[in-house]
């Protein structure tokens, strides 16, 4: 089956798998999608990830959900803001701060995938592709 947004296919399985109570997800792996994974991991919204299947043709990213109580998800919510059809590019003056930097904005830069915070400090810009609060 063809995918066509594959970054907003991977926050929805976060996003359902959150609501159902999961203690995990399989999500089809990717580069970008190890990236974005890895800065989950990194900002403490996930407690980690794993590649499986590595024998198979596709990949999976099996992410492990982190929840303060069983009731109380680290994730409260996910917002896809660049698409395919409406890309949306920031300068390195123009990276929003979600919630008044409680949420995280997630960049596609020339340097790789980064925080909009660490974007900030290396004084660059690029695709903006989510935020994660």
């Amino acid at each position: 089956m063809s995918i066509t947004d594959p970054i907003s296919d991977m926050l929805t399985r976060i996003r359902n798998a959150i609501m159902a109570r999961h203690d995990f997800v399989l999500i089809p792996a990717s580069k970008t999608k190890l990236a974005i994974a890895e800065l989950f991991k990194k900002e403490g919204f996930i407690q980690g990830y794993e590649l499986t299947d590595v024998d198979a043709p596709q990949k999976n990213i099996k992410v492990h959900l982190y929840y303060h109580d069983r009731d109380d998800p680290a994730i409260v919510g996910l917002k896809r803001v660049s698409s395919p059809g409406l890309r949306v590019y920031v300068r390195k003056g123009e990276i929003p701060r979600y919630f008044s930097g409680i949420g995280v904005s997630i960049l596609s830069t020339s340097k790789g995938v980064m925080t909009g915070k660490d974007a900030w400090k290396n004084g660059i810009g690029g695709e903006l592709l989510c935020y994660v609060w």
